[in-house]
């Protein structure tokens, strides 16, 4: 089990104290996590491809650095710094950072009403 970065005691945090690039590939690090939703840092080097995948659950990405982009549902997005993006439960998308970039990925779980 993943420790994660915010809890009860320490409830705030500055990202950019937690932005650490691997030599390649994906680093990812969980914020925070309950039943329903799930906040994770992810930093990926220059380069890096994510391929076309879908998840179960609704998400979302803020970029805090770098640059990259995201395909949604054959869409183009381009990922700078400030972006928001929301992706539907089972949305195909797929990601290549063009820079070293760093964003938040929420997940949460979609309503069973």
């Amino acid at each position: 089990m993943s420790i994660a970065l915010i809890s009860p005691e320490t409830t705030f945090l500055q990202l950019k104290d937690h932005l650490v690039y691997p030599e390649a590939g994906v680093l990812s690090k969980v914020i925070w996590k309950s039943e329903v939703c799930q906040y994770s840092l992810f930093c990926l080097v220059a380069n890096t491809e994510i391929s076309e995948h879908t998840s179960t659950r609704h998400a979302t990405v803020q970029v805090i650095e770098g640059t990259g982009s995201l395909t949604l549902n054959s869409e183009q997005i381009p990922l700078t710094p400030g972006v928001f993006i929301f992706m539907e439960a089972n949305a195909p998308h797929s990601l290549v950072a063009t820079s070293n970039l760093a964003f938040v990925l929420t997940l949460s779980s979609v309503s069973q009403s």
